[in-house]
């Protein structure tokens, strides 16, 4: 059971960091001096980046994953 505990840490991990990542690098169309088409909301992002995001956020996860089994291990032994 221990590798569903690890993958359902690395889930969570993943989930909480994603949405801390989510808005670094956002620049609204007025930020960016760029014409938003009609329909489109004021807020939102010129390049979101999402792909780099969830690259980001993979290995920030998995650092705090393994710094997550580090201290538990610690305090189990």
């Amino acid at each position: 059971m221990a590798w569903l505990t690890w993958i359902l840490v690395y889930t969570i991990a993943w989930c909480l960091i994603f949405f801390m990542v989510l808005p670094w690098g956002v620049r609204t169309p007025a930020e960016a001096g760029v014409e938003t088409v009609p329909g489109q909301a004021e807020s939102a992002p010129v390049r979101p980046r999402l792909g780099l995001k969830a690259a980001i956020t993979s290995a920030l996860a998995l650092l705090a994953t393994l710094g997550w089994h580090g201290l538990r291990a610690t305090w189990l032994d």
